[in-house]
């Protein structure tokens, strides 16, 4: 089927490329062993602390999110070392996976994926093994849209007197709803390129605390492309130890101004006042948000479940087909389930509101009993007006 106009790419990552992004991506590549390249690789890293929201260094990998997930692990631990995590979706699972690979005993609290990390938890199974490491925490579950309460875990962690680890995974989470590397006391930040950044994927990172860092000295796990060491000291003259993705740094230099411009407190405030509106025309339709706990809600996905005996990919299929419109899967346990609505990255009002009406439209086109006026409650509530009764299709 032929589609006129523009495709809506309104899954939680990869994230729509703003032009600004793509034209600064589109210059010629340059020597990477060159001076100006020296300058953009002081740029790039410079203003990657302030995203962070740290002093520290923050080391960069040519990778998906998987790889910082590796990276963070084999700079810190050895192997046998006990860690902790929370199965609270599909990449705490993933990231969890990655741990038993790499030789880690891994001590896993099971969860019903629609809640976030329970501090009390943190502290309790703390309290009861002195031998853990590490403990694992992805602030925005992508797979769910929930948000872990990192202060609060951060606090359990002091108060239970453990010296373990904290590791965070703010893939879906960094740019785009408030996180303090150092203020809240986390020892390893990781993230990717592809959502907040507003970047094609390809790139990662590690925000490293002095903690971290003094741990990836006796660290044992074997590492070569991922080793901190070698990327901090090329680094401190803007160079890398082997091949960067040059033209990506371009892109990352823009996105870095443009989260400048705005301002990250106006660019949390915009997740925030457009994941509202999200969750107020999923109310509106009678269809159920996958995370419980509105303290937990996620400012960039809203995860929405189907109802009893409709399939969640194949209404996805007919959004696809029908509108041109691309909304993320279930995933894990979720699949055919859940469907997620992305609302991340360079997205406004008017954004929001053309995906809005795609969904309220594919929901009667694919004949999923659902009320009309999602849209117009996300409208009432991005004007300031409170919530309308909706009506049945």
């Amino acid at each position: 089927m032929h589609h006129s106009g523009r495709h809506f790419l309104q899954i939680p990552g990869p994230t729509n490329v703003p032009d600004r992004v793509l034209r600064a991506m589109a210059q010629p590549t340059i020597d990477h062993r060159s001076p100006e390249f020296a300058a953009l690789g002081r740029t790039v890293l410079e203003g990657l602390k302030a995203v962070f929201q740290t002093a520290g260094p923050v080391v960069m990998f040519p990778a998906s999110g998987t790889g910082a997930w590796e990276a963070a692990l084999v700079n810190t631990l050895s192997p046998g070392d006990r860690i902790l995590a929370f199965d609270i979706g599909e990449f705490a699972r993933l990231w969890c996976d990655v741990a038993r690979r790499l030789g880690l005993e891994v001590d896993v609290v099971p969860g019903d994926w629609r809640r976030g990390v329970d501090p009390a938890s943190v502290e309790s199974k703390l309290r009861a093994d002195p031998q853990v490491r590490a403990v694992l925490v992805v602030h925005n579950e992508t797979s769910t849209g929930v948000t872990s309460r990192i202060p609060e875990i951060r606090r359990a962690i002091d108060r239970a007197g453990h010296p373990a680890l904290l590791l965070v995974d703010a893939v879906s989470s960094l740019a785009s709803i408030d996180l303090r590397h150092d203020a809240w006391g986390i020892d390893v930040t990781l993230t990717g390129s592809q959502k907040g950044l507003m970047l094609p994927p390809g790139l990662s990172f590690n925000a490293i605390s002095d903690k971290a860092r003094a741990a990836s000295r006796t660290a044992r796990l074997p590492k070569s492309y991922w080793a901190w060491e070698p990327m901090l000291a090329a680094n401190a003259s803007g160079f890398f130890p082997y091949t960067p993705a040059t033209n990506l740094l371009y892109g990352l230099r823009e996105a870095l101004l443009m989260l400048a411009e705005e301002g990250l407190p106006n660019v949390f405030a915009r997740h925030q006042r457009l994941a509202e509106a999200t969750r107020c025309a999923v109310r509106a339709w009678g269809l159920e948000i996958g995370c419980l706990c509105p303290e937990e809600h996620s400012n960039v996905l809203t995860t929405v479940m189907m109802p009893e005996g409709h399939d969640a990919d194949a209404f996805r299929a007919v959004a696809a087909e029908r509108l041109n419109l691309s909304l993320g899967a279930g995933l894990g346990r979720l699949k055919g389930r859940a469907f997620r609505i992305g609302h991340l990255g360079d997205f406004n009002e008017l954004m929001l509101a053309g995906t809005l009406c795609g969904v309220e439209m594919a929901l009667s086109l694919a004949g999923v009993p659902a009320s009309k006026g999602g849209v117009d409650a996300a409208m009432d509530s991005l004007c300031g007006r409170p919530e309308q009764t909706a009506r049945p299709l």
